[in-house]
């Protein structure tokens, strides 16, 4: 069987972030396959071969460890060694992988419900990008006789299947960060970890306070708590502003559920748009290009910060690409982040003492955090302040739950049949009223709009789950707030 059969049988698929699916749906078969896959094709392009290491990190959704039992019984099936790295950020894994140059497979849902799951890739070099999952796709898969049940459980018990342990992957990345900033940078500040159920919860605690913040856990759940930092929820904002409230705090960080998209609040409990933290963040540590999505905020060309922005398609695989573009131009320092405020370093830093950052071409948080804390440190300002010095420029974002991709396109190609006039007119006559003419078009990627006013509607199907998403760009936090929910209640009708 193809995998691309698999996907089309299972329902579970590739989005921007590796293969996603419900959890019922990502069956031991499913899991299997899909790894057999991954190393079928790294053995077709030279990059891994039978006999040697691959690492496999989880996230702390209940589904997790037996995906990642599934997948280690692949690796050993196919000739290789499986290295259990433990329930660690998915940035953790990478870096352990990007070291050794071997592949690792990270099993989490992100920030989408638990009662999805997924399995992002990587290389031995890097994220896989677009053409390999193509390559993936294109592999064809045994089903071994006699190891699955005709719902695709294993047959006998796993337990065996026991993959060698190396802690070292989480204490590298945490030193990783202490090697890097200036001891006891970060004196003086006293920060809340919104601990929920993020694997970032013990390396945020083990880094803030190896930097000398005064830190208090908060907010510890045993139960998954589906955190989206595009998207935050209600509770977590009313939570966030009930712990500033108290005034124990200079800040709160957070992160979604496998600890690559960050979380971060001020002072008074206002938790930073991603694409403003990735500015913020890309701005102290001295970054001269960035790549980022289509979607993010506008005050990254607006700041004048930077010497050159290339904008993208959303997706970790299109800002690493454009990423890559900016290093062929010959910049020194490149990163990118994307408006869930994962941020990615294309290039190593070095630091006044002569230290060395690697680069870590794949989404983290931790990075963003300790970047945006210690720039408040250094101008002794407010986390607040460092946002206000910025261009007034706001987004916000939200999404319609549980729409099919394929309802969420049919949705937008009524809007965007490539005939400008015509386009501009089906949009005037849905969103006119609202927000007025329409200046320009974008299909980058999904539909983004902007309108005489110079205010912004972005509207694309999820690439991760059955969402509608729309993004909106205004001159006051409120406004893009009102827009999202008039788009949202516009599309549900």
């Amino acid at each position: 069987m193809h995998i691309d059969d698999l996907m089309a049988e299972s329902g579970v698929g590739f989005g921007t972030s590796g293969a996603r699916g419900l959890a019922d749906r990502m069956t031991d078969w499913v899991c299997y396959a899909y790894t057999l896959g991954f190393l079928s094709y790294l053995e077709q392009i030279e990059a891994w071969s039978p006999g040697s290491d691959v690492g496999l990190g989880g996230d702390l959704r209940p589904s997790t460890p037996r995906i990642m039992t599934a997948c280690a019984r692949a690796v050993r099936d196919k000739g290789g060694r499986p290295i259990g790295l433990g329930f660690i950020p998915s940035p953790a894994v990478a870096a352990y992988g990007f070291e050794r140059s071997i592949p690792t497979l990270m099993v989490t849902g992100s920030h989408i419900p638990d009662d999805r799951n997924g399995i992002k890739f990587n290389l031995p070099t890097g994220e896989i990008l677009k053409p390999d999952e193509a390559g993936i796709r294109a592999q064809s898969i045994v089903r071994p006789e006699g190891l699955f049940d005709a719902g695709g459980a294993f047959i006998q018990d796993q337990s065996g299947v026991r993959p060698a342990s190396d802690d070292s992957a989480l204490d590298a990345y945490v030193e990783r960060y202490l090697d890097f900033f200036p001891r006891d940078c970060l004196k003086g500040l006293r920060i809340g970890v919104y601990e929920h159920s993020s694997v970032a919860r013990e390396p945020y605690v083990a880094v803030l306070s190896g930097l000398g913040a005064e830190v208090t856990r908060l907010g510890r759940s045993e139960v998954f708590v589906p955190v989206d930092t595009e998207a935050v929820r209600p509770e977590d904002q009313a939570l966030a502003r009930e712990w500033a409230a108290s005034g124990r705090f200079d800040a709160l960080v957070s992160a979604d559920g496998d600890g690559d998209r960050p979380l971060i609040a001020d002072e008074r409990g206002q938790w930073l748009r991603g694409d403003v933290a990735g500015v913020l963040c890309a701005r102290r540590l001295g970054i001269q290009a960035l790549a980022t999505p289509v979607s993010s905020n506008t005050v990254v060309e607006r700041c004048n910060a930077f010497q050159a922005v290339r904008r993208t398609r959303i997706g970790s695989p299109f800002v690493i690409e454009g990423m890559q573009r900016l290093l062929d131009e010959g910049f020194e320092s490149v990163a990118g982040y994307e408006a869930n405020g994962g941020f990615l370093l294309a290039s190593a830093l070095k630091n006044a003492d002569g230290g060395i950052l690697r680069a870590l071409p794949t989404r983290d948080a931790v990075l963003v955090a300790v970047a945006i804390l210690l720039d408040a440190v250094e101008r002794d300002r407010p986390v607040s302040a460092l946002a206000a010095d910025l261009p007034p420029r706001f987004t916000h974002s939200d999404r319609l739950k549980n729409v099919p991709t394929e309802i969420s396109r049919a949705r937008l190609a009524a809007l965007r049949t490539g005939r400008l006039q015509h386009d501009k007119a089906a949009i005037e006559a849905e969103f006119g009223a609202a927000f007025g003419p329409v200046a320009t078009l974008d299909d980058t990627d999904g539909l983004r709009i902007t309108f005489d006013s110079g205010e912004i509607l972005h509207l694309r199907p999820s690439g991760n789950a059955p969402e509608l998403r729309a993004y909106a760009e205004a001159d006051s936090a409120e406004r893009a707030e009102a827009m999202t929910r008039i788009a949202l209640d516009t599309l549900a009708v």
